[in-house]
């Protein structure tokens, strides 16, 4: 499966600025592509425009090759993942647990297999002491974790995090890398990493875009 970028431009008001202008990439399936920039430099933008939460004014994106208006935003979501910067607007279930199967039961996955993934992601990210707990009593930190189990428990084909690492302290840090490394060697996920955090990108990365002003420099 192949996620591609071409020409794409978005304005957030018509006739002003570009936000995204003329952006074009492919992003390889098994590989970690970091997108950095300085702050309003199109980078989240970018992010919502390839998982098809806002419409490109010109340009398109393709999975596989086909073009994300021929999927519904929950199609996408299945094969595209996204983490959020703010990771509370993600949130919207009354426990830990239910808000790592809620996505596992809209695919209408087994029992056994829901329960399987549920506990191998709580134990991953630290999360089994909090099973029962409302999501927001949670600190941002462990919000992000959260979710960022949340859509990896439903092991999309590719993966976008915006900002993951900003609430994480160096150990969730390196268990992160980590966690990305092996969904793109040993599952072939690819991923698209945005981020401010050159130490983390220069030793996840496998490429880097950098962005100014919406474009690719």
């Amino acid at each position: 499966m192949a996620l591609t970028a071409r020409a794409l431009s978005y304005a957030y008001h018509k006739g002003g600025a570009l936000a995204v202008d003329d952006f074009s990439a492919d992003f390889a399936q098994g590989k970690i592509t970091a997108v950095m920039g300085p702050n309003g430099c199109g980078k989240t933008t970018l992010s919502k425009l390839l998982v098809g939460i806002l419409k490109p004014l010109c340009g398109e994106v393709t999975l596989n090759g086909m073009a994300l208006p021929g999927l519904t935003l929950a199609e996408t979501g299945r094969r595209i993942g996204l983490v959020m910067q703010q990771p509370g607007r993600q949130l919207f279930t009354t426990s830990v647990t239910e808000e790592i199967a809620f996505g596992l039961n809209c695919l209408a996955l087994g029992q056994e297999e829901t329960d399987g993934r549920v506990a191998k992601y709580l134990a991953y990210f630290g999360l089994q002491k909090y099973a029962d707990r409302f999501p927001f009593e949670l600190s941002i930190g462990e919000q992000q974790r959260l979710v960022i189990a949340s859509v990896i428990a439903m092991q999309p084909a590719y993966l976008i995090l915006d900002e993951p690492t900003s609430a994480l302290d160096r150990g969730r840090k390196d268990d992160l890398r980590t966690l990305l490394r092996s969904l793109s060697a040993d599952e072939d996920v690819g991923v698209l990493l945005i981020s401010h955090d050159e130490r983390f990108v220069s030793c996840c990365a496998d490429s880097v875009i950098a962005m100014e002003k919406g474009r690719i420099l």
